[in-house]
């Protein structure tokens, strides 16, 4: 199945859930290429950004996960850059 280059931009506004998002991201940890995170304090936020190379219906997938918890939002931005896996 052909790999695809992404990132899914996370945000966190309920730092209970914060646990739940690494349990995710360490699950699906041979794909990832990379990932930040910033808390933004002043509004009571984190911003989370990973980088995957991945088949999409793992990245579907993960960023489905993700974006399910309560009060996370998760969007996925998909390079043109496909490989064949």
């Amino acid at each position: 199945m052909d790999k695809r280059v992404a990132v899914i931009s996370i945000i966190v506004e309920n730092e209970g859930m914060t646990g739940q998002i690494n349990d995710i991201l360490h699950e699906y940890r041979e794909h990832i290429i990379g990932r930040m995170g910033i808390p933004y304090r002043e509004k009571g936020i984190s911003i989370i950004s990973v980088a995957i190379d991945a088949p999409q219906d793992v990245i579907s997938a993960m960023s489905g996960r993700i974006g399910r918890l309560s009060g996370i939002t998760a969007k996925t931005a998909y390079s043109n850059v496909i490989t064949k896996a």
